[in-house]
């Protein structure tokens, strides 16, 4: 799977998935800072990416969600920073595991 993490994903949080069949770039990666949620798209589809993983909760709101060109995780953290992030690390692989379709998800840590 082709994994883009969202500007506003902590960077660091890529290194997480390293040892797992999955490519992760992050937005910095592919030089497309700055880039608002239809460009990104469009350009997430022309370079054959499966799958936005985002924290921002606006996205369902800001986007015609039935037609998204890739699947879109947003991660509902608590703090946005990387130990924020972590919980998710395991939950994303099970996720992606499945079959991703082009919809939101909004997905939760899970509790202790």
């Amino acid at each position: 799977m082709k994994v883009l993490l969202d500007e506003n994903v902590d960077v660091r949080f890529k290194k997480e998935f390293s040892d797992t069949e999955h490519a992760v770039f992050t937005v910095r990666d592919m030089g497309w800072n700055g880039l608002k949620n239809g460009a990104l798209f469009r350009k997430m589809q022309e370079n054959g990416f499966d799958v936005l993983v985002a924290v921002d909760k606006n996205i369902p709101y800001q986007q015609n969600v039935d037609t998204l060109p890739v699947g879109v995780f947003i991660l509902d953290v608590r703090r946005n920073v990387l130990a924020g992030l972590l919980p998710f690390v395991s939950i994303l692989l099970v996720e992606w595991e499945k079959a991703v379709q082009h919809k939101v998800y909004i997905l939760s840590p899970l509790e202790d």
